[in-house]
């Protein structure tokens, strides 16, 4: 199963959405698809689709999903790595209206640069890329886990 969040801000992440839904529609994703699609106006034809989600069935999706994919919160792709999995990111940007700013695409390049651990997207071709490629994700428990949790926190406080 493939989870997507794309988080609670009010402005809309149709680009991420369409890009999943579309990759479903022409048999590049071949599992089921789950959405939380927030305040995007863009309807999933292909996938099961949610406005919101509690935050106890966000978690079980976070544990079921063999593939996550999340806009550039760090709550939601921080969410995945806790889990040992890397998360696809794509950031919302202001140029489509999906934000006030381009703040989740220079964090996420931040991230990304500092620890290499979340793979990073702005278009359906490199999602398309990605998954075609990508092997099942390996839960880990690890106290790796926990020290990069540590770290990131570290590094978010520094950014602020």
């Amino acid at each position: 199963m493939i989870f997507v969040t794309v988080g609670t801000h009010e402005q809309q992440f149709n680009r991420l959405i369409k890009a999943v839904d579309d990759l479903v529609a022409d048999g590049t994703i071949k599992e089921e698809v789950i959405i939380q699609k927030g305040y995007s106006d863009y309807e999933p034809k292909h996938c099961k689709s949610y406005k919101l989600i509690s935050y106890e069935d966000m978690q079980k999706y976070y544990d079921k999903a063999r593939v996550i994919i999340t806009h550039g919160g760090p709550a939601s792709f921080m969410a995945a790595l806790e889990r040992g999995k890397t998360p696809i990111v794509m950031p919302r940007l202001k140029k489509y209206g999906e934000h006030v700013n381009d703040h989740q695409d220079y964090f996420c390049r931040e991230v990304k640069k500092r620890f290499g651990n979340i793979t990073i997207i702005n278009a359906k071709e490199e999602l398309k890329n990605i998954l075609k490629s990508i092997a099942p994700a390996k839960k880990s428990n690890s106290s790796n886990n926990m020290k990069f949790n540590k770290s990131l926190r570290r590094a978010i406080g520094d950014l602020l």
